[in-house]
């Protein structure tokens, strides 16, 4: 298949880093440049499946924009749901919402109402962990609707920069990621 490549790529490599963006002493790690290589967006995409195929999964939910990206692979490969989590208004049915902090200021995300069945066993998957603020709203929607957070996954995650991890940790729910950073 295209793209493949029984060569192990360091994903690391493919993330470029961008000093003072978006703002003076941040570093922001861009994955985009992940997506741009067939090899190394397969081999992430492969990787997940891998690390999630005896999960059981029902449905994937998937932050935007990123999270779209290497949730649909990844739930095509597993057999399982794909539950986009938006922002206010671009959901075309009803829907819950959850507001949650950033680091400076405050967003909201919203799921279709009828997005999961009571006692889906739902994998979390985003592009990337940093203070786990997103993901935390994305358990809470999917608790709205009875559904049961079975773990969490990200392509690349921020422990020495950020404490997503131990956020997440503390629900006793497994968290997978690729890339620490």
């Amino acid at each position: 298949m295209e793209g493949r490549t029984e060569e192990f790529l360091d994903l690391k490599d493919y993330v470029t880093s961008i000093v003072d963006y978006p703002k003076k002493g941040i570093i922001f790690r861009d994955i985009t440049t992940i997506i741009q290589s067939p090899q190394a967006f397969c081999q992430a995409c492969d990787q997940l499946v891998a690390l999630l195929q005896k999960m059981k999964i029902d449905v994937i939910a998937a932050p935007e924009a990123r999270g779209f990206i290497f949730a649909a692979p990844v739930a095509y490969r597993l057999g399982c749901g794909l539950v986009p989590v938006r922002k206010p208004g671009k959901l075309p049915r009803k829907v819950i919402t959850e507001s949650y902090d950033l680091e400076y200021g405050e967003d909201t995300l919203c799921m279709h109402e009828d997005a999961i069945f009571p006692g889906a066993r739902v994998l979390i998957l985003d592009d990337l962990l940093a203070t786990g603020g997103t993901v935390e709203a994305v358990r809470k929607l999917v608790e709205k609707l009875h559904g049961k957070v079975v773990g969490y996954a990200f392509v690349m995650e921020l422990s020495s920069e950020c404490a997503g991890r131990k956020r997440l940790e503390t629900e006793d729910i497994p968290v997978f990621s690729l890339i620490d950073f």
